[in-house]
């Protein structure tokens, strides 16, 4: 199996690398053929501009989108937003890897996702969820933050991470399935700064174990298109 693993964290010797680096051993070892693009080393530029494309349908005014559209079908994104398309091209497994910022993604794996998931290509009219661009990948999400466990969920202090109204839903359901992707549960890595070492070894074993039993790992749900009209209006 080919994976893209798309890490972001500024210290590569935080514990967030330490899991990126687990998976990218325990894949490897497996047999699977892994890709890392490394944001932050990388110096990815996650702002969205005109500049990303080398030839402009309108160039009076600037619908990112459309001109997304229009790039990517007449081969005329700028090499870095191709380079990484080509990856995730070439993946069946997408691993995300990043420290949660302020309810969300850093900022840097936000603007990869703005400039990367092209209309077009991952999306576009009636090419979502199972109709998706990147139908046949799957993704995982593998996120480390502060807080305690039990300050998540539907009564805890900063709500869900994952469920309907969750902090991630965003990533997993609005980006990740809306393209097509068979989104697993993420894995979660809590109070990482203030756990002990024998706890994060702990940790990192999990996750390991998380990676070889990834085919009896769930799946999130994602809306059925069946449920919609043509127009995608529920009905």
């Amino acid at each position: 199996m080919k994976v893209l693993m798309v890490h972001a964290h500024p210290e590569p010797h935080s514990f967030c690398a330490a899991l990126k680096n687990q998976a990218v051993a325990t894949l490897t070892a497996q047999g699977h053929e892994v890709c890392v693009s490394d944001l932050y080393a990388m110096q990815f530029n996650p702002v969205a501009t005109a500049g990303d494309f080398l030839q402009r349908e309108n160039p009076e005014y600037l619908n990112y989108a459309l001109e997304q559209r229009s790039a990517f079908a007449a081969g005329k994104l700028c090499a870095e937003i191709q380079t990484e398309i080509n990856k995730v091209i070439d993946a069946e497994l997408l691993i995300f890897s990043f420290p949660i910022y302020w309810m969300s993604m850093p900022a840097i794996m936000k603007g990869w996702i703005d400039r990367v998931f092209v209309s077009g290509l991952f999306y576009g009219g009636k090419r979502i969820y199972a109709k998706g661009g990147m139908q046949g990948k799957q993704a995982l999400v593998c996120a480390t933050l502060g807080g305690r466990d039990y300050m998540f969920g539907d009564k805890g202090i900063h709500g869900s991470l994952h469920g309907p109204t969750g902090m991630l839903r965003s990533l997993l359901q609005g980006s990740l399935g809306y393209v097509g992707m068979e989104v697993f549960e993420p894995f979660i890595g809590y109070h990482v700064p203030y756990i002990t070492a024998e706890a994060r070894v702990q940790l990192l074993s999990d996750w390991q174990q998380a990676l070889l039993e990834l085919d009896k790992r769930p799946v999130m749900q994602m809306p059925l298109l069946s449920d919609y009209d043509d127009t995608f209006r529920a009905r």
